[in-house]
């Protein structure tokens, strides 16, 4: 199924996002979260790709495997990065014969640096645009691309950035799902920003549950987003406690999510980290779980 047709089919939606495990404990884990996320009936589920293609294989076996032997809708990642353009044209045919139909298609970041300087494959793409033509030429996919709600770090300022979204949906993108963000307001200019542009392709915001410390400022180091002041000092007491922070944490990303779907935001994009109880939780209280029976196979009951 296409992600449009579950984007449209009720609101407000939820999805995540799982990067394809480096060993069998990884795998195991990975396997629990899609498990215990199933039943809640995400739009979809979307597995990532290393930056120069370092977890290409494991990706399309992993995106393969939630697509044949679940009830999920699944999504695979493409990047332009350490690509030539008869490379990628395998790996997008080896998505399709894993019968997978959704890509997300972004540049990528740059081996071993995701902030470092990024270089093109000679025989490669130099832009996303790019990467969108060259999926939709391939095959009958449904694509999705990238959103900068703070712009990206090497946009030279917001009207820029937005020309470049608004590039690769003009090639075909079929919606779009932002870096993850801590405050809401950038998200929601971008957003109408887009409005304001005659596009009205949907958008998802990108959201990671803050769990711990470390997710509270890594995030935005590498997002590009703000870390609001105002949420390090109403967390700053809990920083000693990871329980505390924890919790903390829950009811700070629930209170972005309330505010996001007030707003009219139809779906949001969780990043697991391939863990499932803080999104499962955040699911339940928002009231975005659609339960469902799964049985033994995998197929919804």
């Amino acid at each position: 199924m296409r992600i449009t047709a579950r984007l449209a089919a009720r609101h407000p939606v939820f999805s995540v996002e799982f990067f394809p495990p480096k060993d069998e404990p990884g795998e195991a884990e990975l396997w629990r979260a899609v498990r215990r996320l199933e039943p809640l009936d995400p739009a979809f589920v979307s597995v990532t790709y290393g930056a120069g293609g370092s977890n290409r294989d494991r990706t399309i076996r992993t995106t393969g495997r939630i697509a044949t032997d679940t009830t999920l809708v699944a999504m695979a990642h493409l990047t332009a990065v350490s690509h030539s353009v008869a490379e990628l044209r395998q790996v997008i045919g080896a998505y399709a014969a894993a019968g997978i139909t959704n890509i997300l298609a972004v540049r990528g970041d740059p081996p071993g640096d995701p902030l470092g300087e990024w270089v093109a494959h000679p025989e490669g793409l130099t832009y996303a645009e790019d990467l969108v033509r060259l999926v939709k030429e391939v095959g009958d996919f449904c694509v999705g691309v990238a959103a900068f709600p703070y712009g990206h770090p090497r946009s030279p300022d917001p009207e820029s950035d937005l020309r470049f979204l608004l590039a690769k949906i003009r090639a075909g993108a079929d919606f779009a799902i932002s870096q993850l963000f801590l405050e809401p307001d950038g998200f929601l200019r971008l957003r109408d920003r887009l409005a304001a542009a005659g596009c009205h392709t949907p958008l998802l915001p990108g959201i990671m549950p803050l769990t711990t410390v470390r997710t509270l400022h890594r995030g935005p180091e590498l997002s590009g987003a703000p870390l609001p002041a105002d949420l390090v000092e109403r967390l700053a007491p809990y920083t000693d406690d990871a329980k505390a922070f924890r919790a903390a944490g829950m009811d700070e990303t629930a209170a972005l999510c309330e505010r996001l779907l007030a707003e009219g935001v139809p779906a949001l994009h969780f990043y697991t980290l391939n863990r499932s109880p803080a999104t499962a939780e955040l699911v339940t209280r928002l009231g975005l779980a659609a339960e469902r029976t799964v049985g033994v196979s995998g197929r919804a009951g």
